[in-house]
């Protein structure tokens, strides 16, 4: 691995974003090779001994990225004492990754694992907004007012109000529908929340597409690794705080 800068380290490491890492090294809480490091200052993590606090941050040798078809029944979640199926267990070294994108147990469909702890802040955290898309079977016909509310934004029953979707019907499937939704948010259980609150039923619900990675021809179980490609085009996300403040000072110059 070539040098980087120390806070970019800290933060694939998973020890939080670049500026909480930045703070760490400004606190002088991070050693490097046994002197204080400052901000600016690069190593290799591969070969440079770091310290947070006086403990040492794992050597990463390399990253990993890997797109995997979650099946049904099966955790995203590393549960002490819980005998389920988990995708750490059914990726190939997947007890050293992270997730990125949980789906709930009854849920099928693209989730990531890597073990870059700096990609996975920047797809989880909210600020970023990036889009996931799901198709989703319900059991019955959803009318035109059911949708408008899911797009507007639902109140959840631990007083969350969803941010507004994109939802529209596919095709209808029987007594049921096939829904297409594109959200910008990850709250827990949230589609199947939003159906149950406007009267609407999940049969199946299945994630096609997080940010720019999509499920393509995979099937439950299969997983592989991402192309070089893939990995930039995830990790030029824009956070969109920062390119609003970027557009504001360019308009006011002229």
């Amino acid at each position: 691995m070539s040098e980087e800068r120390i806070q970019k380290i800290l933060a694939q490491a998973g020890l939080g974003s670049r500026r909480s890492c930045e703070e760490l090294i400004e606190q002088g809480r991070v050693v490097v090779n046994g002197k204080k490091a400052v901000i600016g200052q690069k190593a290799d993590a591969s070969v440079d001994k770091i310290f947070v606090d006086g403990i040492l941050i794992p050597q990463i040798k390399s990253y990993r990225y890997v797109a995997f078809y979650k099946p049904r029944f099966v955790l995203c979640d590393r549960v002490e004492g819980d005998k389920r199926r988990t995708v750490f267990d059914l990726v190939d070294g997947g007890q050293e990754l992270d997730v990125v994108g949980r789906l709930d147990y009854e849920s099928e469909g693209l989730v990531l694992l890597t073990n870059d702890g700096d990609l996975l802040n920047k797809l989880t955290h909210p600020r970023y907004q990036h889009e996931k898309e799901y198709r989703v079977l319900v059991s019955t016909h959803p009318d035109e007012k059911q949708l408008e509310i899911w797009r507007r934004g639902v109140v959840l029953e631990d007083g969350h109000r969803t941010s507004p979707a994109q939802v529209n019907i596919e095709r209808m499937s029987g007594k049921g529908a096939w829904i297409r939704i594109v959200l910008k948010e990850g709250h827990k259980r949230q589609i199947r929340e939003m159906a149950k609150l406007t009267g609407l039923f999940v049969v199946k619900l299945m994630r096609i597409r997080i940010g720019s990675l999509t499920l393509g021809s995979m099937k439950p179980g299969e997983f592989r690794n991402l192309s070089d490609d893939e990995v930039k085009r995830l990790k030029s996300l824009q956070d969109p705080q920062k390119t609003l403040i970027k557009h504001t000072i360019k308009k006011k110059g002229g």
